[in-house]
């Protein structure tokens, strides 16, 4: 007879799958609110990374390839070797071999694009080539590079011709070469398929190049063409010491790599070089430090050792790639900090609502917890409990929050993504159980008032409230006087970034100190009205739970935070604004080198959207005193050029202060003495008294400077002399720049102004300030960052009104029985829940106006607005805005009375048997 053992019994209900479905909606909001939470914090260094990278690929575009390849390329300290040694060391093959294990020397500390890099030969001289037939504006000889550059044929493709050729016995003596040239040099310099150019040589005939074909570059602007831009494109030039400033063209001959040795017949000194092209695609922001490193090997290291190992023969490195970097990391290292104080700002308020959550749940089940501690559960079991059914739902939601932000914001740094998803999960899960083992510590059966008129602060808060007070003094100090980056250098610290925060947390915990002074010192007079609302909606508000502070940390941080970033995204507007109009000095302007058409004036006056148009001679070379210095003086009309300085709001005057007697200069004589309005510089040059000022086309004047001004509109810089025009010489006083005012549109002023003058706009200005990934990228992960905040505001607010609703309800019910009608009961609502909706509000807004007050010296928006250390308008300070002040503190308020308003219009459509059940916990 078989023996069964007897089994042990399985709990008849266990613990969390009861709980999950004794509260199935408590459990969906708190992963719904834990899921979203896990999904910003893991979108926000991901989104950090994304448009780091975009602004690093963005920097290198602009910078172009002719600052960020590297060149390496062979001294010319072996001249003395033999003829035949040098010209085995031009050829294709004498450069090919090393390319191979230059190229794979950088390695992944700097990523090399093989498709845009190159080898060959190159004279580092240019050769004047003077046949006739070439194109020659001033009567001045065009001058050429020679290239024997590999890749040719990949990167082009034949527009007429064919590619060139060349032997292999190619030799300094060689009199005749083969020669290719880009489409655009063709068409500018009037060269064709058959044309024969004689490049000078040294001791004999010039060496004939015979171009067999035009082509037409792939990617004109890759790196393999770009590096030495004449390849594809060739431009006029003058020379430095040619007074007459006659114009002559440089362009580029392309040659078969195998041609170099023919290179040594001229004087162009031939050189062998490898262009290493970075991969734009390939960097990321965060590997700044590996990649400047790898860059400084390059240039004086020991790559740049090992490359002259591969080719035996001494290297040296040219590029600006560490420039490039150097500016990118000042630009970011300005950014970063002030978007930490939105990211931290956001966290804060996000860390409050997940521990209210837990807040609202133990107070929902105190009296479950309560009964549970009688009858024996002890706090490490009751928390395990508490932690597993928390962790059952907050876990599998912050794993697919972090997928969500996966697949969202694709970034390559997970690790980051997972830890801030990871910090998330952990907070929701201890938040229950931190709160229920504070509530139940000690086993009873009643809990004593906990209200904000009988609650006493312990010496335990005191001292926290003192060590807060004194972390936000500190950091407000260290940002006033050191700023947010350090002058560019330095990447700012978590306490700096903290500052609003902190400053919030302190105003919440002063807030909550003080306001029961005010609630007691109403409650006796109030009891002396007329009525029962008023007297009992104080005492309501008076008898509000003693952790409102969570709450109040929330709303004031949230307020703090999102009237800190909208100061700093209408502080950076505003920079961009002023920069562009200071850059233009007017809505539109439209200048020429030389003297501007008489009849251009009328015709963009006619131009749509146009409404005042300023008209501006400028000599940029003009001598005062006869001296070396130059200073440019613009001759203005007083009236319009004051109209235009008031629209602009830059260096704004008085007609008459510029204005002269009357008459020409030259019917009154050159003795007479201009009034001028001068900038600093040069008024504390040259003071107040008359000295002479010879023009750029030898008229003189005599000027006297009446008035100082930081800046005007026509003239950018540290200098400048402005006077009136018609006190100028008459060849001197024809303009030579409009500046219009209004909404012109681009295309009629184009239209207007054909090839007579350059024009530019403001609009298009302010679009290139705004045209950048790492400033937009940050713009909007700051605005995301503060929204957030917000909606983390509304939700705390929303817990706050949930945690009261029950009772709320059962008291309105009660009222109702008493003779309370429906309108006395919304009112009563109404006017409980504004003592704490003014509060936040009021409290929010001065913390906020505090905070962008005491930061503001130490805060810098240029770099963020311009994308540059300096700014045409000068420096972008942060500055209060009232709108961001104001929305948010209303926008609680109403939102407070709203929620009350609408929870009494609920209650009076149920009815009250429910609410009025005897032994009811609530």
């Amino acid at each position: 007879m078989t023996v069964r053992r007897a089994r042990r019994p399985r709990a008849v209900a266990p613990w969390v799958r009861t709980r999950l479905r004794s509260a199935p909606g408590a459990s969906v909001a708190l992963a719904v609110l834990v899921a979203m939470t896990a999904f910003l914090a893991a979108a926000l260094p991901l989104a950090v990374d994304r448009y780091g990278d975009a602004g690093l690929r963005r920097s290198m575009e602009v910078a172009g390839p002719a600052r960020t390849t590297v060149q390496l390329y062979t001294s010319h300290d072996n001249v003395v070797m033999p003829q035949d040694m040098r010209e085995a060391g031009l050829r294709e093959e004498a450069a090919r071999e090393p390319y191979v294990k230059i190229l794979a020397l950088p390695g992944d500390s700097l990523p090399v694009d093989a498709g845009q890099s190159s080898y060959g030969v190159r004279t580092t001289q240019r050769v004047e080539v003077p046949d006739p037939f070439l194109s020659q504006p001033d009567a001045v000889a065009p001058q050429f590079h020679l290239i024997a550059q590999s890749g040719l044929a990949e990167h082009s493709r034949p527009a007429a011709g064919r590619l060139p050729k060349a032997p292999e016995d190619v030799t300094a003596a060689t009199t005749a070469v083969e020669a290719a040239v880009s489409s655009e040099t063709a068409r500018k310099l009037n060269i064709e398929v058959g044309s024969v150019l004689h490049v000078p040589a040294v001791g004999r005939d010039p060496l004939a190049v015979r171009i067999t074909g035009i082509v037409e570059p792939l990617s004109p602007g890759e790196a393999y063409w770009s590096t030495t831009r004449v390849m594809h494109s060739p431009n006029l030039t003058t020379r430095p010491d040619d007074p007459s400033r006659n114009q002559f063209w440089i362009g580029a001959l392309l040659l078969h790599p195998n041609a170099g040795p023919a290179l040594l017949g001229t004087v162009g000194m031939p050189e062998r070089y490898w262009m290493l092209a970075p991969d734009p695609s390939a960097l990321h922001g965060y590997d700044l430090p590996e990649l400047k490193a790898a860059v400084a090997s390059l240039e004086a290291g020991p790559l740049l050792q090992r490359a002259s190992t591969a080719v035996s023969s001494p290297l040296l490195a040219e590029t600006s790639l560490d420039e490039v970097f150097g500016e990118y990391a000042g630009l970011r290292s300005a950014i970063g900090p002030v978007v930490a104080v939105a990211a931290f700002g956001t966290g804060t308020v996000a860390a409050v609502v997940l521990l209210m959550a837990g807040g609202l749940a133990a107070d929902r089940r105190r009296a479950e917890l309560t009964v549970l501690r009688a009858r024996g559960a002890s706090l490490r079991g009751l928390a395990g409990r508490l932690l597993a059914e928390t962790a059952v739902v907050a876990v599998p939601a912050a794993a697919l929050g972090l997928a969500a932000a996966r697949l969202t914001v694709p970034g390559p740094r997970l690790p980051y993504a997972v830890s801030a998803a990871g910090a998330v999960a952990l907070l929701a899960c201890v938040a229950l159980p931190l709160r229920a083992v504070a509530a139940h510590r000690a086993v009873r059966v009643h809990a004593a008032r906990d209200d904000l008129v009988s609650a006493r602060p312990s010496r335990r808060r005191t001292v926290a409230e003192l060590t807060l007070l004194t972390l936000a003094v500190g950091a407000v100090v260290t940002l006033r006087t050191r700023g947010t980056s350090d002058g560019g250098t330095a990447s700012g610290d978590e306490l700096v970034s903290l500052a609003p925060v902190l400053l919030g947390m302190i105003a919440a915990l002063v807030l909550v100190r003080l306001h029961p002074l005010p609630l007691r010192g109403l409650a006796r007079p109030a009891g002396r009205l007329r009525g029962v609302v008023g007297p009992l909606s104080l005492a309501r508000a008076g008898r509000a739970p003693g952790s409102a502070v969570l709450p109040l940390l929330a709303l004031l941080t949230a307020l703090t935070t999102a009237a800190f970033g909208g100061s700093v995204l209408a502080g950076v507007a505003d920079a961009r604004d002023r920069a562009a109009t200071a850059a233009v000095g007017a809505d539109a302007r439209l200048e020429a080198l030389r003297t501007l058409p008489a009849e251009l004036t009328g015709k963009v006056r006619r131009a749509p959207g146009v409404r005042d148009v300023t008209a501006v001679s400028v000599s940029y070379y003009a001598y005062p005193s006869d001296g070396r210095l130059s200073v440019p003086v613009a001759g203005v009309d007083p009236a319009g050029y004051a109209a235009l300085a008031r629209h602009t709001d830059i260096g704004t005057f008085d007609t008459d202060e510029l204005e002269t007697s009357g008459g020409s200069g030259a019917s009154r004589g050159d003795a007479e003495v201009l009034p001028a309005l001068a900038s600093p510089d040069v008024a504390g040059r040259y003071g107040t008294r008359p000295f002479p000022v010879r023009l750029e086309d030898g008229g003189r004047i005599t000027v006297r400077i009446v008035a100082v001004r930081e800046r005007t509109p026509v003239l950018a810089g540290q200098e400048f002399l402005v006077v009136d025009r018609s006190g100028l010489p008459p060849a001197a006083a024809r303009p030579t720049a409009l500046l219009v005012t209004g909404h012109p549109d681009a295309g009629a002023l184009r239209k207007a102004a054909g090839d007579a003058a350059r024009v530019q706009l403001r609009s298009e200005r302010l679009t290139a300030f705004v045209d950048s990934p790492l400033q937009s990228g940050a713009e909007r992960v700051y605005a995301a960052a503060v929204a957030a905040g917000t909606g983390y505001a509304v939700l705390a607010l929303l817990l706050t009104l949930l945690r009261a609703a029950p009772e709320r309800a059962a008291l309105l019910a009660r009222l109702r029985t008493m003779g309370l009608t429906r309108a006395q009961g919304r009112r009563l609502l109404v006017l409980e829940s504004l003592p704490q909706a003014l509060l936040a509000a009021a409290g929010g807004t001065l913390t906020a106006w505090a905070a962008v007050r005491l930061l503001a010296p130490g805060i810098d928006l240029t770099t963020i607005a311009v994308s540059a250390s300096s700014s045409p308008a000068g420096r972008a300070a942060l500055r209060t805005d009232p709108v961001s002040l104001a929305v948010p503190a209303l926008a609680v308020v109403a939102l407070s009375v709203g929620i009350a308003a609408a929870q009494a219009w609920w209650s009076g459509r149920k009815g009250s048997v429910r609410e009025l059940r005897a032994g009811d916990a609530r």
